[in-house]
């Protein structure tokens, strides 16, 4: 399989705290460990042309992970609407984070994707409420992480297709934080942990998470349609 990483790739090169943590970047972190799940990995930053998603990356990519925060209004129009294209064509999408207020995410979702959040390095325990889900493999009944944002309801979502995690805060409250949506012939995973300053990805059972949700969303068995006006079939012979 084809995994492309995106990342702004801001947050590490202007802030010596994420630097310190992802000295390499957010994005070759997530790409190493989704490389060892056995997958061909690359990776494309916003800075890049076109924001390295280009029609060619793109049309050999089985599955896109998106990583944003800071400049969401710095991808271009064009770029997000390229790849709104390709979900609906059947790429895979697994968005984390920050990413839920991402150009791309939001024109999947058709709502405003906005929530509460508090950054004060709550205790966050995520508990699998779909055990049976593929995404779910090989995890226990809840991943508890001692450092994380906060983000709380309402989450401006549409409703899942499927609820696989929720989380629960110091602060009382609790989040969506596993979802998964189709759109077209695409499947689309939003995760929500992996604030910048925090070892998030460093953590193997959020890694398990991102290996399989990129597993699940990948397209291997869905037809392409041929929409608009047909001829009828031929009658089957007697």
């Amino acid at each position: 399989m084809k995994v492309t990483v995106w990342n702004e790739y801001r947050h590490e090169q202007e802030d010596t705290a994420v630097a310190a943590v992802y000295p390499h970047g957010i994005h070759e972190t997530i790409a190493a460990f989704i490389k060892e799940a056995g997958h061909e990995t690359k990776t494309a930053v916003l800075d890049e042309p076109e924001h390295g998603l280009t029609e060619e990356v793109l049309a050999e990519t089985d599955v896109l992970v998106w990583w944003g925060h800071k400049a969401h209004e710095e991808v271009s129009e064009e770029v997000a609407e390229r790849v709104k294209q390709r979900v609906l064509d059947g790429m895979g999408l697994v968005v984390l984070h920050s990413a839920h207020f991402s150009k791309v995410f939001k024109k999947l979702m058709g709502t405003g994707c906005d929530l509460k959040w508090r950054e004060a390095g709550e205790k966050e325990r995520l508990w699998a409420v779909d055990p049976t889900h593929p995404i779910t493999e090989g995890l226990g009944e809840y991943i508890e992480l001692e450092k994380e944002e906060m983000y709380g309801e309402h989450f401006d979502i549409p409703t899942p297709d499927e609820l696989i995690f929720i989380s629960w805060f110091e602060g009382g409250e609790v989040f969506r934080s596993g979802a998964t949506f189709k759109r077209g012939r695409g499947k689309i995973f939003y995760f929500r942990p992996g604030h910048e300053t925090y070892p998030t990805y460093h953590n193997k059972e959020i890694q398990k998470v991102i290996q399989n949700g990129v597993k699940w969303a990948a397209n291997t068995n869905t037809p392409k349609h041929v929409y608009g006006n047909r001829q009828p079939l031929e009658k089957l012979s007697k």
